[in-house]
């Protein structure tokens, strides 16, 4: 590199730097209006140091302090139609009142994520494409509720197995070896070993078409390429026919396994240098796992990237992945650690939180216990199994194990199937819902499909027995949850069935709603 470029970068460096450290000051120093989410946005922040937005996907908030547009679309069952949901404001957070509002009596999923920055690079259901057939699945609308600073409701978008989202014709994004900068805000406790949720940079043909022509955030405990420390998850970089967690291959030690319930998950790249980075998104700074070369392999240096956008998926649509996606963006250039640590400050003044928002009622986002009404049984709660994920009744009191206490604790969620009606997510097992296979209840992972979305969600009616409250099957209508012999079931009152009896039915199918165990 000549003398001259050399000053020319070292003087952008100091520009981008000390615009990072006045926002930085801004950010936390800054005041906002009830229906804002900050005085200034992420893309703010990049803009500011040199690297701005290219494409801005989050179904929570605005980010730049002076968007007022759409976040996303949602398209509800009952007759097909769709609404945008917009900000509270500009700059705000997500319009989730809405959402509800649109999709009352019915259930939604969310069609299309609008980008914020201008670039029209809008993210859509992905079509097939190598790996899997297609269109793919489009997340429930409801699935993955948080609130924000000032209790504001948001809604994420949860991709269960089969879900993603894709962008093959986009404006502005890196290609080749272009430097490019991301991030995504996800829930660092839903994920498995699928491939690949990932969201950045892919191939434009919904194919594989070589190695380095994929730069993407990739997020799970996969370890048929690169892995790091512990059993995972990890926060690596999907660059095609290989997750990395750092120059090797395979295994980086320097990439420790990451369990925060909201996670900052950042990878960037430039000219055979690369990066990873991630932190807690509710608090703290971040922290750099991978800085350096590009991996020791043939194919990516150069890269040859391609542009397209995914989320969700690998970029071959491999789609046996799952996790839960809140916001992100893309950049043109690398930015700097400076500018990251400053939109990292934003994020955490978000205010993202999981945390019940009431206890012993059936709004959803309370944590109650369900307690059996039946003479034989007043001392019994609505229980599952650590070992097997059945459902029952067990004794429960103030003096049980915690853990028994925490296996008889449920959040109360909005209706997968109908949102006027409820699904019950195990308080001690996120991501788990109570369901019914064969007429018999268990803990279930959403498979992203409208079967299990009906056999979680159960309708409140007052209580048959006169007692509490009885809850009606979603997919069938005639059986209600119901106690047999302690194990769980949606039964009719009468039938072929054992626990279809009569006998006690009015009973055994009513609840009473306590303050949660645990």
């Amino acid at each position: 590199m000549a003398f001259h470029q050399l000053i020319r970068r070292a003087r952008r460096t100091l520009l981008a730097a000390g615009a990072t450290v006045a926002l930085t000051a801004g950010v936390l120093t800054g005041t906002a209006a009830t229906s804002q989410a900050a005085t200034q946005g992420p893309c703010d922040i990049y803009a500011a140091g040199g690297t701005p937005c290219v494409a801005a996907h989050s179904t929570t908030r605005s980010l730049y302090g002076t968007y007022g547009g759409a976040l996303y679309q949602v398209k509800r069952a009952k007759d097909g139609a769709v609404k945008d949901i917009g900000v509270r404001g500009a700059g705000g957070y997500a319009d989730a009142a809405a959402q509800d509002a649109f999709c009352v009596g019915t259930s939604c999923v969310i069609t299309v994520l609008y980008d914020q920055s201008g670039k029209g690079n809008h993210l859509t259901q992905a079509p097939a494409g190598g790996a899997a057939g297609g269109p793919d699945n489009l997340a429930n609308a409801v699935e993955a509720p948080v609130t924000l600073a000032g209790g504001h409701k948001a809604y994420g978008v949860y991709v269960a197995p089969g879900t993603g989202y894709r962008n093959n014709h986009t404006n502005g994004i890196a290609v080749d070896d272009q430097p490019e900068g991301m991030y995504a805000v996800l829930d660092g406790t839903h994920y498995n070993g699928g491939c690949c949720f990932d969201y950045g940079n892919a191939e434009t043909s919904s194919n594989d078409t070589g190695n380095g022509h994929m730069e993407a955030i990739y997020f799970g405990n996969i370890k048929v390429w690169g892995y790091g420390a512990g059993d995972g998850p990890w926060v690596m970089a999907d660059l095609e026919n290989g997750l990395f967690s750092g120059v090797n291959t395979r295994y980086n030690a320097n990439d420790p396994s990451v369990s925060h319930r909201f996670l900052t998950a950042i990878v960037k790249g430039a000219p055979n240098q690369w990066a990873i980075r991630a932190g807690n998104a509710q608090s703290g700074g971040l922290s750099t796992y991978y800085s350096g070369a590009r991996p020791n392999a043939a194919g990516y240096h150069p890269m040859h990237k391609e542009g397209a956008i995914i989320l969700g998926i690998g970029g071959d649509n491999s789609k046996g992945s799952a996790g839960t996606f809140y916001e992100g963006v893309m950049t043109s250039g690398y930015p700097s650690d400076a500018t990251e640590n400053a939109v990292q400050a934003n994020i955490a003044a978000a205010g993202y939180s999981s945390a019940a928002t009431g206890t012993g009622t059936l709004t959803p986002g309370s944590r109650v216990s369900l307690r059996a009404t039946t003479a034989c049984c007043t001392v019994d709660s609505l229980t599952h199994a650590d070992a097997d994920d059945k459902v029952g009744i067990s004794a429960v009191d103030s003096s049980s194990p915690a853990t028994l206490k925490a296996d008889a604790t449920w959040t109360v969620r909005a209706g997968l199937a109908n949102n006027s009606c409820l699904t019950f997510e195990s308080s001690d097992k996120p991501g788990r819902f109570l369901r019914h296979y064969n007429f018999a209840l268990r803990l279930g992972v959403d498979d992203g499909g409208s079967e299990f979305a009906q056999d979680a969600t159960f309708c409140p009616t007052p209580g048959n027995s006169g007692t509490g409250y009885s809850f009606q099957s979603a997919n069938f209508p005639t059986k209600y949850l119901r106690h047999y012999n302690y194990s769980l079931y949606v039964a009719g009152n009468g039938g072929s069935n054992a626990w279809d009896s009569s006998t006690s039915w009015n009973a055994d199918t009513s609840w009473l709603v306590t303050q949660p165990w645990s």
